[in-house]
């Protein structure tokens, strides 16, 4: 970048207030020494707390991956009718953080709304667990969700695969892998203000610096757990990395979402215009004066309901339901 001062967009005034409020108690900027407390500052939530009010089931199971097994959560409603769609989901975190109930208010709100069967994997972190281990840990989930459509009472043509922040870069990734491996065939790809390029080398990287949520030295922070010296090199997968693709072709729809302040905006208008460059289908919505997670923060501001609404609207279309 060069030396000219950057200006950053403006926050949504009600959303500005919602950062005020936060204050001290979510820095904008996370280091590696504080990983280890944000994890232990998460209380991991209680299932039963989580269904509150909804009639859903929850079950679990654990399916083997390379140097270990992974946890799978599986909703359905307790009244639910085979032949509907099957989400499976890739938590967000940084890939240093959170868990397979990280964002469970949304994927809860599509199990009622599409009587979806939803899948969340529990993939195991960095910087424990480094690339390629998150990426391949949820493409096994997928793998197993797929060869078990009947069992869990989904359409095989219905699966989409969907994620937010950390979660849509896997997500991206997964969707990736799945067309170059012949894996499992997606409907859909639901890409929510994904974390898809480890360079930090864009406008709005520079942007989003010591302000909002998840500026760039918490980029840095999560990219360096990821890759370690691998970082910025030509030995970043495509995979870790969706941004670093250049055959954008052969994907299912795609939906993009992000915010106009946050660090993940350039890269992320950058992938949907390749998408349509190479002749693919996406859906990308960039929301003015948002910052990085804001409807998870959020969820009840206004921006916040209607980017939630456009990603179920969406969906309706791309699935025909």
């Amino acid at each position: 970048m060069s030396d000219t001062v950057l200006r950053v967009p403006p926050f949504d005034p009600e959303l500005g207030a919602v950062l005020a409020a936060i204050g001290d108690a979510m820095p904008s900027t996370l280091t590696p020494e504080m990983i280890p407390a944000m994890r232990g500052g998460i209380p991991i939530p209680e299932v039963s707390d989580l269904l509150q009010g909804r009639a859903i089931e929850h079950d679990e199971r654990s399916i083997p991956v390379e140097g270990g097994e992974v946890t799978l959560s599986i909703f359905r409603k307790a009244d639910h009718v085979t032949g509907g769609p099957g989400i499976f989901h890739t938590h967000g975190g940084g890939m240093i953080i959170g868990d397979r109930f990280t964002g469970a208010d949304e994927y809860l709100d599509w199990v009622e709304h599409f009587d979806a069967v939803v899948v969340s994997v529990e993939y195991r972190l960095a910087p424990e667990f480094p690339d390629p281990t998150p990426v391949n840990d949820s493409y096994a989930g997928l793998v197993w969700m797929s060869e078990h459509a009947d069992e869990l009472g989904f359409a095989p043509d219905k699966l989409v695969i969907a994620g937010a922040s950390a979660g849509g870069g896997l997500a991206a990734g997964v969707s990736l892998k799945a067309r170059d491996e012949h894996g499992p065939e997606l409907a859909a790809s639901l890409l929510i203000y994904p974390m898809i390029d480890d360079r930090n080398e864009t406008v709005s990287s520079h942007q989003i610096d010591r302000i909002g949520v998840w500026d760039r030295g918490s980029n840095d922070t999560g990219w360096d757990a990821l890759l370690g010296d691998r970082r910025k090199t030509d030995a970043v997968s495509i995979y870790a990395a969706p941004a670093r693709a250049t055959d954008l072709t052969g994907l299912p729809p795609t939906f993009v979402d992000c915010a106009s302040a946050e660090v993940f905006r350039d890269e992320d208008v950058a992938y949907a215009t390749r998408i349509w460059e190479q002749g693919g289908v996406a859906e990308l919505h960039v929301w003015p004066g948002g910052f990085h997670g804001f409807d998870a923060l959020s969820p009840q501001a206004r921006l916040s309901l209607e980017a939630r609404a456009a990603r179920v609207a969406w969906l309706h279309r791309v699935l025909g339901v």
